[in-house]
């Protein structure tokens, strides 16, 4: 009897793996946190791939060999909708940045067997935090090839996003290169609502002067 070896075509790759995004609030708040705030410094880069809880296959037909990152970051690739991130479609590049944030439901088996996954599959830069103990870990490729811990990551500028780790009043702190604080989605929406009321404002005086113009004879527009 002959045994069908089936071709990648007949190979289902799930979009989800089944797990929840975040086991509680404080996880869930970090994800999109730091996930956002990397969209909005790469906003200007059409070349650069970041997704939260996206699955990772890096071997084709190989369904079997998967991960979710909480965050990944690629390089070299596209924005663009994907239900899942399948390497080969992806000229075969790796994503270079993960993060993973922690919850009391991670096991040392776990969070060991993604280290060696990343490590395996070619990740340049591994973070973990853990929000309850505030936390923060981290992993850089070496010249042998391997994810090798950070021995200290207060004040760590991440060589691939330029970002800068810091551990203020028993909370983690993430700088952009221009200085600006990483914000939460609240205090994100906050300030948009703000400089939107500012140019609401400007646009208001810049009304009212052009109608004292008008009063006076004058043509604003040709001022």
């Amino acid at each position: 009897m002959t045994t069908l070896i089936p071709t990648d075509s007949a190979q289902i790759y799930p979009d989800s793996d089944g797990q929840p995004m975040a086991d509680h609030t404080k996880q869930f708040r970090w994800i999109v946190t730091i996930k956002e705030n990397l969209e909005i410094l790469f906003t200007d880069n059409p070349q650069v791939f970041i997704a939260g809880d996206l699955l990772w296959y890096p071997v084709q037909g190989r369904s079997d060999i998967c991960v979710a990152p909480d965050i990944m970051v690629v390089f070299e690739r596209p924005k663009g909708d994907r239900g899942s991130y399948k390497q080969w479609e992806e000229d075969n590049i790796t994503p270079q940045v993960v993060f993973e944030i922690l919850s009391p439901g991670n096991t040392v088996i776990e969070i060991s067997r993604k280290l060696l996954f990343y490590e395996h599959y070619g990740v340049s830069e591994y973070y973990l935090y853990d929000p309850d103990q505030v936390s923060l870990g981290g992993f850089m490729r070496n010249d042998q090839d391997a994810l090798v811990e950070i021995p200290n990551l207060e004040g760590w500028i991440s060589p691939r996003l330029n970002i800068r780790f810091e551990i203020e009043n028993t909370d983690l702190v993430i700088y952009r290169p221009d200085g600006e604080k990483f914000l939460t989605p609240v205090e994100l929406y906050d300030r948009a609502e703000q400089e939107r009321e500012r140019a609401e404002s400007a646009e208001a005086k810049t009304q009212r002067l052009a109608a004292r113009l008008r009063e006076l004879g004058v043509d604003p527009d040709a001022v």
